[in-house]
């Protein structure tokens, strides 16, 4: 990992990670990421922040339910991608959060592969 002080953020978004098939470690973006298979998942944006995918409409009720954890910036807005405050937010919302990206992310294949927890709702 090219950055020490991103560390805890991405030992944090595996841990969160940790049970969720096809998972693959890179970067995006010069930072450590997640992948669900191919397609992305979440990466860490910054020592305090990582970016999680997340479809448009439960962006808008999180952000407003929960804004000690989610934010978003001027580059976000508009994109199915949440920034979360890593260190702030519970590892099980994390988790949940991830469980979610996971299901928009996944192929039907591997959603099928699952079974009916690869297609629970949110």
């Amino acid at each position: 990992m090219p950055d020490d002080t991103l560390a805890p953020a991405f030992d944090k978004l595996r841990r969160a990670a940790a049970g969720l098939p096809n998972i693959s470690e890179g970067t995006s973006y010069g930072t450590p990421s997640l992948r669900a298979g191919k397609k992305f998942l979440a990466r860490v944006k910054d020592a305090d922040t990582v970016a999680v995918m997340c479809p448009l409409e439960e962006k808008e009720v999180l952000l407003a339910a929960a804004p000690e954890f989610y934010f978003e910036t001027d580059h976000y807005r508009g994109w199915p991608a949440m920034l979360v405050r890593v260190h702030d937010i519970p590892i099980e919302e994390l988790a949940h959060r991830l469980e979610r990206a996971w299901q928009i992310q996944a192929t039907p294949k591997m959603l099928k592969a699952r079974g009916p927890a690869g297609r629970s709702g949110g």
